[in-house]
């Protein structure tokens, strides 16, 4: 059940920090008071989105023992979340080559995760 906890708290925070970013790249204006007042009111955001991703990672280590692999794991959701958010606000579909590069990725994720 844990598993289940981690997960889904892990795809929460990052899915909550990956959309502030992605929504001020695309819809803020790059000024510096502009910048600066977006991401004053986006902090209680940033606050929800890091209680979510501490308490992943520490569930996840405390389902798996290994902190490495926990952390490798939500690097590996953050970047296909972050393929989403590139999709959903810029149009840009993943290339073949993105697509070889995140089977290098999860392969590497397997020999990590072997003994």
């Amino acid at each position: 059940m844990n598993y289940i906890y981690s997960s889904s708290l892990l795809l929460t925070g990052l899915l909550i920090v990956n959309l502030i970013y992605s929504y001020q790249s695309k819809h803020i204006d790059p000024h510096f008071w502009t910048t600066v007042k977006y991401q004053l009111l986006a902090l209680p955001l940033f606050l929800i989105a890091n209680l979510c991703i501490g308490y992943g990672i520490k569930l996840g280590y405390k389902v798996l023992g290994n902190l490495g692999y926990v952390l490798l794991a939500s690097k590996g959701l953050e970047m296909f979340i972050s393929l989403l958010m590139g999709f959903i606000f810029m149009r840009e579909a993943p290339t073949w080559r993105t697509w070889i590069g995140l089977t290098i990725v999860f392969i590497g994720f397997i020999v990590a995760k072997g003994k």
